[in-house]
């Protein structure tokens, strides 16, 4: 794991450098820059709108009585995907771009909800009732 995280660490950079200077070399330093900076403020914008729709379904759900659990993790790629499109780059522009698209949102939330183990058991173990412990307490001031 920690091998994963040294490879992004050091491997993300080093290729948004090689893009950066391929694009850069293809239409100019200044016209790559503006652009990076042109994909970072419709990225912000694009994020905040659908932002504030997660908002409102969360807000929503929780008015109902329903656990928020899925636009919670949706509220969270989206999170990620404005991370992604605030650093300066094209393929974490491409990425936070991806991430803009709510099937695939919620084909990535799919995933990792069946990533998840999921216990089967009553919360008070084998039987069909949970566990209570009694007792007493006293509170010393």
């Amino acid at each position: 794991m920690v091998l994963f995280f040294l490879v992004i660490l050091i491997g993300l950079p080093l290729i948004e450098i090689y893009f950066l200077i391929q694009v850069g070399s293809e239409i100019g330093a200044l016209p790559t820059i503006g652009l990076s900076i042109l994909t970072a403020v419709i990225g912000t914008l694009l994020v905040r709108h659908q932002g504030f729709s997660v908002l409102l379904r969360v807000r929503e759900m929780l008015d109902r009585g329903e656990a928020p659990a899925l636009a919670m993790l949706d509220g969270a790629l989206l999170l990620m995907a404005g991370f992604f499109l605030l650093l300066p780059g094209f393929l974490t522009d491409s990425i936070g771009f991806l991430l803009l698209i709510p099937p695939l949102r919620g084909w990535v939330i799919g995933r990792s909800i069946d990533l998840v183990p999921v216990s089967r058991q009553p919360p008070g173990g084998r039987g069909e009732h949970p566990r209570i412990i009694e007792g007493d307490y006293r509170r010393d001031d």
